[in-house]
């Protein structure tokens, strides 16, 4: 008999893309694998139970795959991740569509899950809640060509903002150890992967749980020595968390990209309290200061969020006159969304949905200026980009200041033919709000 097919659809964050991986890599030899899902006999759909909206797309989805059982040859649709963590029980009974329902801690037994339900034609709900251990095992890579990769170096989140529910559904902050997280390291290395991008809940507490200090600028020292890696980037850096000796080492580390995403969420201070943030303004400021003294060039991404309970038009406009102070080169603005099970969500002076967005638009369209006027700045600059694919419009690739999937392009036109995954030199003609337009250079 042939082997069933599996496909399998990613929802969510990157961390979340890692587990997908995973379970792929545990799937691998038993099942083939498919990107279509009219021809799966099992699809899976890993799930995002983050925010309202994301919330909405999993189940959408969930619903859309459900056809493929009715129209085409699917025999078992499971849904695995933070959605189902949270609400287990819930979907059980509201979608019968559902043969498994698994939760983040669960991925281990997965093979053999799947291997019951074809035996026994018997639903099956697995949500245990886990503080310990992390997801780990051999990945199928599903970022571009496989010359991007994303590698996880804790799992959970024990900073506990008042909005947040990561920490219930994730558990504590645990660190993976170092050993782990370099042998995966190498063995993507050695199969085709030159931008490592480093991800957590939290990167800059890295190693606190495990070695009682803060291991991120060992860590990236040691990834440095894996030849065949070019970028190394680093994701979810924490403000608060910061120190001298990761400055240093992210400004002499000549893999680490000068790239960093410090996801501040506000900037008053009243409402970092209600957050339960343990920055505060000064702090965030010195440390914007800091870094664009200490790394030359470097460019700051962060994500805010507006319409957080009892927001005050002050208390926005301060955030708004902020964004005009810091001029961050990438910016991403969230509506507060209301989580149950969250403190947040039980505080008095909930925003209006209109207002919140009013503010998110306002922060947005100033944002568009910023990003221009910063992109402007970059014409005539010559730097690498990593080919990712074609278009009507070209080629098509970032260079070391864009982020997979939340930055923009570099749209290159070349005279001769372009290899996907490679690296290419290019100079920057023109640009745009977020994407660059630039030609391939040569110095003759």
């Amino acid at each position: 008999m042939d082997k069933y097919k599996i496909g399998l659809v990613s929802l969510g964050c990157d961390k979340n893309r890692v587990d997908s991986e995973i379970m792929l890599g545990m799937l691998k030899n038993k099942y083939d694998l498919t990107d279509e899902p009219q021809e799966a006999d099992i699809i899976i759909v890993n799930t995002c139970g983050f925010i309202e909206s994301s919330k909405q797309e999993s189940i959408d989805t969930i619903l859309e795959m459900a056809q493929y059982k009715k129209d085409h040859q699917c025999k078992l649709l499971m849904a695995t991740g933070c959605l189902t963590q949270r609400y287990g029980e819930e979907l059980l009974k509201l979608m019968p569509e559902l043969d498994i329902i698994l939760g983040v801690n669960n991925y281990g037994f997965l093979d053999s899950y799947v291997e019951k339900f074809i035996k026994d034609r018997e639903r099956i709900m697995a949500v245990d809640y886990l503080d310990e251990g992390i997801n780990d095992g051999e990945r199928i890579i599903t970022t571009g060509f496989g010359q991007t990769a994303y590698l996880r170096i804790s799992e959970g989140c024990s900073n506990n903002c008042t909005y947040c529910i990561i920490p219930k559904i994730r558990g504590k902050y645990r660190s993976r150890p170092m050993e782990n997280i370099l042998k995966e390291a190498k063995a993507l290395a050695d199969a085709g992967t030159t931008e490592l991008i480093i991800v957590a809940q939290d990167t800059t507490r890295y190693g606190t749980d495990l070695y009682g200090k803060k291991a991120l600028p060992e860590l990236l020292q040691k990834l440095k020595a894996i030849e065949s890696l070019k970028w190394i980037r680093v994701l979810y850096l924490y403000p608060e968390e910061f120190n001298d000796e990761l400055i240093a080492e992210i400004r002499d580390n000549e893999k680490v990209v000068k790239y960093l995403d410090l996801p501040i969420q506000h900037i008053s201070d009243t409402v970092l309290r209600r957050m339960a943030r343990r920055t505060k303004k000064a702090g965030i400021q010195e440390l914007i200061a800091k870094l664009r003294r200490e790394v030359p060039g470097i460019v700051l991404r962060t994500s805010l969020i507006v319409g957080f309970p009892q927001e005050t038009e002050e208390e926005f406009q301060e955030l708004y006159d902020f964004v005009e102070e810091a001029r961050f080169d990438k910016l991403g603005v969230f509506t507060y969304s209301k989580e149950e099970g969250t403190p947040a969500a039980l505080m008095t002076g909930q925003v209006r949905k209109d207002t919140k967005e009013k503010r998110r638009d306002a922060i947005m369209r100033r944002q568009q200026e910023i990003s221009r006027s910063i992109n402007e700045s970059k014409v005539g600059r010559i730097e690498d980009v990593l080919i990712e694919g074609r278009d009507e419009n070209g080629y098509y690739g970032r260079n070391a200041e864009m982020a997979p999937e939340i930055d923009g392009n570099v749209v290159v036109s070349s005279s001769r033919e372009l290899v996907v995954g490679t690296y290419v030199t290019v100079k920057i003609t023109r640009a745009e709000e977020y994407d660059l337009f630039g030609e391939v250079y040569s110095a003759e």
